[in-house]
């Protein structure tokens, strides 16, 4: 008998060892793969976006749907081409299934494509926010929670005419999709009221000498528009106060984030009482930002004095996925196909509003009008000047009649 138990047991762990795990072991590990700037000039972005990540998992306990959660990180260097490279290693040679991310524009662009060719895996956004990753030819499989760059500048452009007086603007922007969608948004706004963009200038990612775009600035423009970011953002600002520039600044959102204002030097002078508009609002007073301020603040004691809107938006982004996948007990057996219907209905109630997704997958809401403040310890914040609620990707407009607006570009829109 006690040979019979043996044998029979020797059976049960080779066919185990055969076969794979048996029902009791059944997969209780659910991959995410985590796609960010972790190398290039908006490393400092990438950096603070997996904090966002990391502090989501942890306050989900490191669980979703019953099952653990492991993240596997990707690295891209804001190119589309890198982006693209990183997702599949991610998926083809890693075999996830499920992915948070890019962080910048072109990237989002191209992560959007490649989703097509990989209709059972799951995509949602990090903080790309390219207005075409979501309104042109969407992909069924890709979810934005985080808003696009125009819809974060809702309020601005308007603020900037009729409260700030400022009639001629001109633009220093980075050369690529992101950007471009944060002039519109401006522009949008600024143009109607009656403003003029007299000068734009496009810089590629990664430029060090601002010399000759400053130059070149009209000198009898009100103030400058800056949608410069991370490094290409600290690098402007330092040189603008260094040149003696004396026209006051209005900041896009990446240029008003803590991954420039966190910065050391010069940019203090330059950027105390810019206006700019975007997802956050470092000083805003209410209860559930202020938690996850302070959450960051305890999770990563050396990073930024707020959380970025790059650790709030991956942040946001791993939320919504771990809430699907409880939704659907970690299910995704059926190549996620109720992972994504949990995901285009869900609502969420997040740090800084109410969060719900368009027909295309894109969020609709609240977005912050502010200014650039000092605070009693030194550090520069974003203080609120108004919250514009449930903002959605056509700015309030008939979608069709948006679309007619056309693409974004260097060129589109303008207001001479």
């Amino acid at each position: 008998m006690l040979l019979a138990r043996r044998t029979t047991l020797a059976l049960l762990l080779a066919s185990t060892a055969l076969f794979g795990r048996g029902p009791a072991m059944a997969e209780d590990t659910i991959k995410i793969g985590g796609l960010a700037t972790l190398e290039g000039p908006f490393t400092v972005l990438g950096e603070d976006g997996m904090r966002g990540v990391e502090l989501a998992i942890q306050q989900h306990k490191g669980m979703a749907g019953g099952k653990k959660i492991e993240l596997v990180k990707g690295s891209s260097d804001a190119s589309p081409d890198s982006a693209v490279k990183a997702v599949r290693k991610l998926v083809e040679n890693d075999g996830l299934t499920l992915i948070i991310g890019p962080l910048s524009g072109d990237e989002g662009l191209a992560v959007k494509d490649y989703a097509k060719t990989q209709p059972k895996v799951t995509f949602v956004n990090g903080t790309s926010a390219a207005q075409d990753t979501t309104l042109r030819d969407p992909a069924p499989n890709f979810f934005r929670f985080t808003t696009d760059g125009a819809q974060w500048m809702a309020g601005l452009g308007t603020y900037a005419f009729n409260d700030k007086h400022y009639k001629k603007v001109a633009t220093v922007a980075e050369d690529y999709s992101f950007p471009y969608t944060q002039v519109f948004g401006f522009m949008a706004e600024f143009c109607k009221a009656g403003g003029h963009v007299v000068n734009k200038a496009w810089v590629p990612i990664g430029n060090k000498d601002f010399s000759s775009v400053i130059a070149a600035i009209p000198p009898d423009v009100d103030a400058v528009y800056v949608a410069l970011g991370g490094a290409d953002g600290v690098n402007f600002l330092s040189q603008y106060q260094q040149a003696g520039g004396t026209a006051p600044l209005i900041g896009g959102s990446i240029t008003a984030d803590q991954t420039v204002l966190g910065s050391k030097g010069a940019t203090k002078k330059a950027v105390v009482g810019m206006p700019s508009a975007g997802p956050i609002a470092d000083a805003w007073d209410n209860p559930k930002w202020k938690q996850f301020v302070a959450d960051y603040k305890a999770a990563f004691p050396k990073g930024f004095p707020s959380p970025s809107l790059f650790a709030h938006g991956y942040y946001v982004s791993t939320v919504a996925l771990l809430t699907a996948l409880d939704q659907v007990n970690g299910d995704v057996s059926d190549g996620g196909a109720k992972l994504r219907d949990a995901l285009a209905k869900l609502e969420l109630d997040t740090p800084t509003g109410k969060v719900k997704l368009d027909a295309n997958r894109n969020a609709v809401a609240d977005i912050f009008l502010t200014e650039v403040s000092e605070g009693a310890d030194g550090n520069l914040y974003n203080k609120v000047v108004k919250v514009i609620p449930q903002v959605n990707q056509t700015l309030g407009q008939d979608p069709a009649d948006f679309l007619k607006l056309g693409k974004v570009g260097r060129d589109n829109p303008a207001c001479p």
